[in-house]
Formats: C-alpha cells, structure tokens, sequence
C-alpha cells in the first residue's frame, strides 16, 4: 500500500500526534509500505531533516486553525497517487481538505481523532465547546461521517468520543498504537542519567516524564508527593518534560512552600539515551492525568518494566490493569496520594511481580510490530470492503 499521513505539523514538541504518525511511519515502512506525510509547517521548518518518511510542507498556516489553502489544492492534485490517506486530528483546517479532496477523488480515508473527542474538553473549556458546535456541523462531523474508518486506539476513547456531540456518526475501528522495544544498554543508560543527576543516587524514584502541565495532574502529584515526603526519606521525585507554559517555575515555587524542593529534580524534555536513562533510575512511573488519549510514556515505562501509576482518566488504563502493570485511581490530589501510598505499601516481591506484568503488558500489547499488523489488517479489510461497495455500485 502507499499510504499518506495528514497531520497539522510535525514538530515534535507537540507531542502525542506527531510521535503517533513517526511510530506509525516506521512500523509500516518496516512492513514493505510506502509511507509519506503532508502537514501544514512551512517550508522552512527543520522538523521534517530526521522524520523517517519523505514530507510534504505546505504552509505557512495562518492562525491556530492552520488555514492555508495550498494543502487543499495539493491534495486534490495527489490524493489518487495513493491507495489511502490517514488523517490525524481533527478542529484544524488539515482534516476538513482531506476530507474534501479524497472524497472527491474517490479515495477511501481514515481518521485518528487522538482523543480530541473526549468529553473531558467540554467540561474543561465550555465556551470553547460552544464554538465548536458552531463548525461541527458543516466540517468534522462530515469528516468522520465520510471516512472510510475512525480509528480509536482503545474501547475507552471509542466510547468516550460518543458523548461530545449529540451529532456524531461513523464507522468505528479500534487499531493500538505501538513503539519500538528501547535500547538495552539499561546499566549504561541509568549510569548516564544518575552522573547528570547525582541527587538521584540511592533514592527511590518516582518519574513523571510528560509535560508540565495543568491538565496532566502535575500539581495533584506535588501535593501528593508532599504528604508522603517526610515518612519515606528515599523517595524522591523526578520531574521530566517540557513546560512550554511556564507551569513548572509555579510548581518549583510550591515545592518551596511545602519544604520538598530538595526532594525534587527537574529535568527539563528528556530524549535519546537520558529519556530512556530516566526510566532505567525509576522504581515507578506516575501520570495523574486528567486527560489522555494513549500516553507514550506511560508505554515508553511499561517498555522499560517499570509499574504505571496512573489516573482512570488515561484511555489504556482498564488493560494496563488487567495485565497487572500497574495501578489506578481517580485523577484528582486523592487519587494521586492513593496511588502513591499504594506503591509504598508493596513489598518485594509484589513490585518484582508488577516489574515483570509491565513488560509483559508492552509485549502483548504496544510493541509496534504487533501493532503495525492490527493497523494493516484493518486497513486492508476496510479497503477491501470499500472496493467491494464501488463493485456494487457501479453494477447497479
């Protein structure tokens, strides 16, 4: 198959999309597929230099919609040169042209909405819901009523993606995302990590590894991790990611209120052989997110067999659970406590079992071999039925 990713941008402080499509890309490139990919970054942008598929750039895009009509008119020129299209997201002007152009050509398309349907938004940001009923109607809605799929990556998101909008009809697919099995270099990897974060030594670790953000939990963790600071002097707490907002410097500041800021680091975004070294340090990984689709760290943990700490609000946590990976509990300053006070309370061979139940769970379940042959399938089968429907037509 040739096979068309169509995303916003690239870049890869963005996050979960974009790691998604560079995930996706390899695996069926590994497969014997022709991949390539077509954003809206400008020409300009360096992101596209160590992508692992020819890029397509086409803005720059005008505002955070990311208007720019040469995506649209690109499309309609080549949408007939592949087999299919994937879009990836949907609130952006990218999916509304796929949408346009592969229907017109005849092309059957799919769409990962990467939980940008989870109702959790419309509690969150109300007006802003509003506003999106004001464009449902006339542009994503259609755009997933005409795909030929709408890919979930788990039960949990397909579900949840039903109760946004009271108009809403697609055909659903669950396809799991996956990641390459990390270096092995583990004694190396947590050596690299601890001479660069001598504080680490000895201690207990329990890593958060995302972005500083609100909405990923990070001031539940804190104050959670306060309580528990003075009664488990080896526990200490590893703080990893970007803070594009400026979240952290309010955090750090906290942490000095609460008299824990030398029990904790801050590590800034982490890549290559000090990410996975932050794993390697961990005891436990930790995300008391208040929203999250799929959670690459937290399978990046699982990968490094490390036991998941994490909210019910995380769409893969019901398997998580039932490979014995981890923990769960609700997404809120209770909940992060439990879920600490829970790891503490394990014993060695309970955190030995879970350590094994982790990697076991990333086996079964994200590697991206495994993975790329569940997406394959389902896109061979969907296309195989829509040919059989263009058959049928035509006859009539």
């Amino acid at each position: 198959m040739k096979i068309l990713h169509v995303l916003s941008s690239i870049d890869p402080r963005l996050g979960g999309v974009v790691e998604a499509v560079r995930r996706q890309s390899v695996g069926l490139k590994d497969a014997g597929h022709s991949c390539e990919v077509v954003c809206t970054d400008s020409p300009a942008s360096k992101h596209a230099a160590d992508f692992p598929v020819p890029v397509y750039r086409l803005g720059p895009a005008r505002g955070k919609y990311g208007y720019t009509p040469r995506i649209m008119s690109w499309l309609a020129a080549n949408a007939r040169n592949y087999d299919t299209a994937i879009v990836h997201g949907i609130w952006q002007f990218h999916s509304l042209a796929s949408r346009n152009a592969f229907t017109r050509a005849g092309v059957p398309y799919f769409v990962f909405t990467h939980g940008m349907l989870d109702p959790w938004f419309k509690r969150r940001f109300p007006f802003k819901h509003l506003k999106k009923w004001l464009y449902w109607p006339w542009a994503d809605y259609r755009a997933l009523r005409d795909a030929q799929a709408v890919l979930f990556t788990s039960q949990e998101e397909c579900s949840l993606a039903r109760e946004s909008f009271w108009l809403y009809r697609c055909r659903e697919r669950i396809v799991s995302l996956g990641i390459t099995a990390p270096p092995e270099k583990c004694e190396a990897q947590r050596e690299a990590f601890v001479a660069r974060w001598p504080e680490v030594r000895g201690k207990r670790v329990l890593l958060f590894l995302g972005r500083i953000d609100v909405k990923k939990g990070c001031d539940d963790l804190v104050e959670a991790f306060a309580k528990i600071a003075a009664d488990d002097l080896r526990v200490h707490l590893l703080m990893a990611g970007p803070d594009p907002s400026g979240f952290g410097a309010l955090l750090r500041n906290r942490c000095r209120e609460l008299g824990i800021a030398s029990r904790v680091s801050w590590a800034g975004m982490l890549s290559g052989e000090m990410k996975w070294g932050a794993y390697r340090c961990a005891d436990a990984f930790i995300l008391p997110s208040h929203q999250e689709n799929f959670g690459f760290s937290v399978v990046e943990a699982l990968a490094c067999g490390v036991p998941v700490l994490i909210s019910n609000k995380i769409n893969i946590w019901r398997e998580i659970i039932a490979d014995g990976g981890g923990i769960a509990a609700d997404d809120d300053y209770k909940g992060a406590l439990e879920l600490i006070q829970r790891w503490q309370g394990f014993d060695a061979a309970e955190s030995a079992a879970m350590r094994e139940n982790a990697l076991k769970c990333f086996r079964t379940r994200y590697e991206l071999q495994p993975a790329t042959r569940g997406l394959i399938s389902v896109l061979q089968e969907e296309l195989s039925l829509a040919q059989s429907a263009r058959a049928e037509a035509a006859w009539l």
